[in-house]
């Protein structure tokens, strides 16, 4: 070879090792190659940040002593390098290393090379730090409420499997369902972002109640689960509950707003009232159902005893939903009577259950169960079906103006799609002038009703109702700032009113104010005369609902007897009707 073609090789060569140390260098991963002793022959800074040293440092060292290592670490890596030099697979390890003072995950990988006769190790590595936290986020999400950041129901039956998992015999922990009270009210008259608001100060109060050891979760709306592992002594979960119950009464200052609420509890023992998770929350649940029914706000352990109100109460459920979708259900009407003209000017719509085509359940019996599973919506479109169907016949036996009135759930009043769709069937069936849609007062004060329904349904001519008004949060200032075209005062007030002052006081108060507001005014559950012979002559109330005159009658039953017609509009008197109704 002449000189020039040497001169010629070794620039190339030379220049060769400049490009190769130029690419490794400007590789978005880290890349190392150590000989048979551990010596790094190849290295960029990549590398050199995840070793941990300066690559001047590094570059031709061998690295087992970085990160001031023990003599005990050093002899541990360089064991674990040659038995990764000596093997024949691909190897691959998360690492945690500091770089500017934060950590970051790397992922690392190496396999072992044959160059010439020589052994090497071939190491990479990548930053994965953005990636992990993407991970974690996700799986917090998974696991985790996004509105209070407590575990969600997927975590928590978790929890409680490891925590069965994990006892020995005679170890037990307690699983405490936790029911906001009133939350729903809350919500609608004060809005979501105060009620989400509420959930997360409610959390954090009953997570201050709890050991760190225990788990509280969100499942629900209002729905909270508390794990109680380890519970040493049954006798303690009483006293725990009666914690949680107490500092749930205290008020809550949330956005300006002084809200008062309180939460009902119910628990279970594991193992003494199951051995699964959806078994302990099933005995949780209904020892809390079996709280709320005696008091708000109250606690209870579950015993064996309500085992049978849990079974009943399932199969309720059950027979419930097969008789929503098999329309097992009859509309039935009572009368609503003008005083000053001895005649029906209306009737309310009351829905009866048909179970097994013979026994009569009333509204009472399973309205409050129907809401609570969300069959209610249904329920209602039932007896619009049937009002629609049967409007016309009766109006044209008891006049053209005759109007019936339709109950409506508190959770169905602030439901803006299902009463945008109730509207809409009135509106098809041309009956928006002949209803009138009966709400308890503390449905009629809620945003979404007020903002979003009420004035539909004044543009559409359809009348609304207060129902069993003197209950719940009835008062004089709150009906001065309802919208309503009248109320029915609650029979509470009418039982016996000859011989109760004060009831005799505030139906007073309700009449005059209802005057000033040109709202009507029903005495509902008039039950004898002197009740009535009292409405007569000591108010001016003109309509009057009640047993004293007809119980509700099937519609089927009153076609029966009023169907036929001589197709006048001459109205039926009260005489007549009573009369007929007594000799059907």
């Amino acid at each position: 070879m002449d000189r020039n073609s040497t001169h010629t090789y070794s620039k190339a060569k030379h220049d060769s090792s400049a490009l190769l140390e130029a690419v490794v260098g400007a590789l978005p991963v880290g890349l190392s190659v150590q000989d048979s002793e551990g010596r790094l022959l190849v290295l960029n800074e990549q590398a050199a940040l995840a070793i941990g040293d300066k690559i001047t440092h590094l570059r031709g060292s061998i690295p087992f002593g970085v990160r001031q290592a023990t003599p005990e670490q050093i002899a541990q890596r360089r064991e674990r390098f040659l038995k990764r030099l000596g093997g024949s697979e691909t190897w691959l390890h998360e690492r945690v290393v500091t770089i500017e003072n934060k950590p970051h995950t790397l992922l690392v990988t190496g396999w072992p090379v044959e160059v010439g006769e020589e052994r090497m190790l071939v190491s990479t590595s990548i930053d994965i730090t953005e990636r992990k936290r993407f991970e974690e986020e996700l799986k917090f999400l998974a696991f985790h409420d996004q509105l209070t950041g407590l575990p969600n129901r997927i975590l928590i039956q978790k929890r409680v499997d490891a925590a069965m998992l994990d006892r020995a015999d005679g170890e037990m922990f307690a699983l405490a369902f936790i029911d906001l009270d009133n939350f729903k009210s809350i919500n609608d008259y004060y809005g979501h972002m105060i009620g989400d608001e509420l959930l997360r100060a409610v959390a954090k109060r009953i997570a201050g109640q709890t050991r760190p050891c225990d788990t509280l979760a969100r499942i629900s709306g209002d729905e909270f689960l508390l794990l109680i592992d380890p519970l040493e002594d049954p006798r303690q979960l009483p006293r725990l509950m009666d914690r949680i119950t107490s500092a749930m009464k205290e008020p809550f200052l949330i956005e300006g707003h002084e809200l008062l609420t309180s939460a009902t509890i119910g628990a279970s023992i594991f193992p003494l009232h199951g051995q699964t998770y959806d078994t302990l929350q099933r005995c949780a649940d209904s020892a809390m159902y079996h709280a709320k029914s005696i008091r708000k706000g109250s606690a209870c352990c579950f015993d064996l005893a309500m085992n049978d109100a849990m079974i009943a109460r399932m199969s309720m459920e059950q027979r419930l939903r097969t008789a929503v979708r098999g329309r097992h259900f009859r509309t039935y009407l009572q009368p609503k009577i003008s005083i000053k003209l001895g005649k029906i000017i209306g009737f309310e719509a009351l829905v009866r259950w048909i179970e097994d085509g013979a026994q009569v359940m009333g509204p009472s019996e399973f309205i409050a169960l129907a809401t609570e599973l969300g069959l209610i919506d249904a329920i209602t479109h039932f007896v619009l079906d049937d009002v629609a169907n049967c409007l016309s016949q009766f109006q044209s036996r008891f006049g053209e103006n005759v109007s019936i009135s339709i109950n409506i759930a508190a959770r169905q009043a602030s439901d803006v799609p299902f009463m945008s769709s109730l509207i809409d069937s009135l509106q098809a069936e041309g009956l928006t002038t002949s209803i009138i849609l009966e709400l308890t007062e503390d449905a009629l004060v809620t945003e979404r009703f007020q903002n979003q329904v009420l004035p539909r349904l004044r543009e559409m001519g359809v009348r609304v109702s207060i129902d069993d008004f003197g209950t719940g949060f009835s008062s004089l200032s709150t009906l001065a700032d309802i919208t309503a075209d009248e109320i029915k005062v609650d029979r509470t007030f009418i039982s016996s009113i000859h011989e109760r002052p004060r009831s005799q006081g505030i139906l007073k108060a309700i009449e005059s104010l209802c005057q000033a507001l040109k709202i009507e005014v029903v005495a509902e559950g008039v039950e004898t005369q002197e009740e009535l012979t009292y409405l007569e002559e000591h108010t001016s109330i003109q309509l009057v609902q009640g047993y004293y005159f007809s119980a509700p009658q099937s519609i089927e039953s009153l076609l029966e007897t009023f169907g036929s017609s001589d197709g006048g509009l001459k109205s039926l008197s009260l005489d007549e009707f009573l009369a007929a109704i007594m000799n059907n």
